[in-house]
Formats: structure tokens, sequence, C-alpha cells
């Protein structure tokens, strides 16, 4: 963890992060992230920021923003390999969602076949509760 986020790094490059706010995104530019991306589904709480919101906090920050809600319901999404390719990108990637759990699943979920077992059970010694990942 750095500064006043409260992320977990996943890898070298990749954190899961509980819900984030607007005000958040220049704390996550100054921590070395480039991408974000919002796991969370518009709506699922009162309070909570948009995504509109959210991108654009994260535009005037410098970062990159991408939308990509899960639940569920709709695990792990209709795009995976998009988000294969984020994640496995050399830049660093500061996902998030309510807790951070969606976003290590994804993160696990996205992992070739021959990585996932051992991304799982990195995941799982960091406190995720992992088994959105084994759908």
């Amino acid at each position: 963890m750095q500064d006043s986020l409260r992320h977990v790094k996943l890898s070298d490059s990749i954190a899961a992060s509980p819900q984030i706010q607007a005000g958040d995104m220049a704390a996550v530019a100054a921590a070395g992230y480039q991408v974000v991306i919002n796991n969370r589904p518009d709506g699922e709480a009162m309070g909570q920021p948009s995504s509109d919101e959210l991108r654009a906090a994260a535009e005037a920050a410098g970062l990159e923003y991408h939308y990509y809600p899960l639940n569920a319901f709709n695990y792990p999404g209709d795009d995976i390999a998009a988000m294969a390719a984020l994640f496995d990108d050399e830049r660093n990637v500061f996902a998030f969602c309510r807790s951070g759990t969606r976003s290590s699943n994804l993160w696990i979920s996205s992992r070739s076949a021959d990585e996932r077992d051992g991304a799982r059970q990195h995941a799982q010694q960091l406190g995720f509760d992992v088994s959105m990942s084994m759908r």
C-alpha cells in the first residue's frame, strides 16, 4: 500500500483495490499507475461515484480509464481477452471494484491456463476470495 490508497499488489505491475473516489485518481497516478480498470457496475450502492465521474477524474490525472463492470451474474464478462491484454500490458494497472475481489478474480481468470493456478494461489494468500475464478 502507498499513501492513502488501499490496494494490494497482485504482481509488480497490477494492483487490486476497493472502491476509490474521483479525488483519488491523482494519488493513483502519483503511485505510478497508468491504467485504471473499474469493475464495479454503476449504481451498485448509494453514494458510489459514477463511471463517468471517475473517467473524467482519471483522464484529468493523465490516466487511461476502462469501465468493465462485473457482478456474479455476468462474470467474467464479455471480453476477457481485452482485459487480459490490459493486464499483460507493460504499463502499471490499477483495478478496483467494491472490495477488490472481482478485480483480483478477473486478473486470475485472464491468465493463461498454465498460469491460472499459481495466480489463484497468490491472490488467495493475499486474502482474496478467489471462488469466482473457479468458474
